[in-house]
């Protein structure tokens, strides 16, 4: 146990933080917005700091051992950093996920050493994992549910302790707002427990894209909402309120349609010159609607969003347009709202 605790924490130590990037806005509008930058970490996301703290979280409970295989439920992003610890490790790793997922991040789990199981609906990956680790003996890490507590909220180089302490020195170092989406909903309970803890007037807003019902189970109280479909948006929206989902912590939710983050991504590809995947789209475009809403009122000010993984991931689907128009889905009128806000700071849908 020693051993594995000591391998993960010298990962880490040889390991920079995570940047924080401004994004270009006018400064006329008095208003700075930030991207922490996750996609640099060595597994490409803002997952493979769950995936560490998963594998602390495990091991030092005693659940992973020595040759216990690792079954994990994921859409990906997730499964990628943990085949990277598990491989660090010297574990066997399962990935059991819809057969939807993108063949780039396919091929990154199993290039970390990872295997893939595939199911057919996106809700049956829990009971599947729990299934294979009964038949293997082995562990279901099971992030849905232990992501919000094998992280501690209150500092230990958290990604909100690390956004805050990267913000000491700008204009504006307390933000308005942290804009976050919702996958495990970890991330989400981190930064609004971080926030109260460090008596912090920042509002934390969470973003949530078509076919999950974190934003409806928030807004109507409802927990036990389920849907039948799985978000589009890899990595955010699930079809069930996961465990690990805190609303008390967050003060505002915003739904976003998946052709609006992907039309996001698309023209920040031109402002950032890189490519960033639908995640971060559907961060920006709650960023920019909470900027548009601080103009509105002459609120000046800073905002804070993650930049979550990469886009070269997703050059079959979100960039390609065969498959957004397979999708269905038409950009146009979402591409000339994000014109009108970067150009005039006014939002308009």
């Amino acid at each position: 146990m020693c051993e594995a605790v000591r391998i993960i924490e010298a990962d880490a130590n040889r390991s920079a933080d995570t940047h924080l990037l401004r994004f270009p806005l006018p400064p006329e509008w008095g208003i700075d917005l930030y991207l922490k930058d996750e996609s640099t970490h060595p597994t490409g996301s803002l997952k493979h700091r769950l995936a560490r703290s998963l594998f602390l979280y495990a091991i030092c409970n005693g659940w992973v051992v020595g040759g216990t295989p690792v079954i994990e439920a994921s859409s990906g992003s997730t499964a990628v950093s943990e085949a990277y610890f598990a491989r660090l490790l010297g574990l066997p790793f399962i990935a059991v996920m819809p057969r939807s997922i993108s063949p780039e991040k396919i091929a990154l789990i199993e290039r970390q050493g990872g295997r893939c199981h595939f199911v057919d609906e996106p809700s049956a990956i829990y009971d599947e994992s729990r299934r294979l680790a009964t038949e293997l003996d082995g562990h279901f890490m099971d992030q849905f549910t232990h992501a919000e507590r094998a992280t501690d909220w209150r500092g230990n180089n958290n990604i909100a302790e690390s956004v805050f302490q990267q913000m000491a020195l700008e204009a504006a170092p307390e933000p308005e707002w942290v804009v976050v989406g919702a996958g495990t909903g970890g991330t989400s309970a981190t930064i609004g427990r971080y926030v109260h803890y460090r008596k912090l007037r920042t509002r934390l807003a969470v973003v949530d894209p078509e076919h999950s019902v974190f934003f409806d189970a928030w807004r109507d109280g409802d927990g036990s909402l389920t849907s039948a479909r799985g978000s589009r948006i890899e990595g955010i929206g699930r079809p069930r309120v996961e465990p690990s989902f805190i609303g008390q912590v967050i003060d505002r939710m915003v739904k976003v349609p998946d052709a609006a983050s992907i039309a996001t991504i698309r023209r920040v590809e031109d402002v950032l010159g890189r490519r960033v995947g639908g995640s971060t789209g559907t961060n920006l475009w709650g960023a920019f609607q909470l900027i548009a809403e601080m103009r509105m009122s002459r609120q000046r000010g800073s905002v804070v969003t993650l930049l979550c993984d990469g886009g070269e991931r997703y050059a079959n689907t979100y960039y390609s347009d065969e498959w957004v128009a397979a999708q269905g889905m038409d950009l146009v009128p979402h591409l000339k709202t994000l014109d009108e806000f970067l150009t005039t700071g006014a939002w308009t849908t």
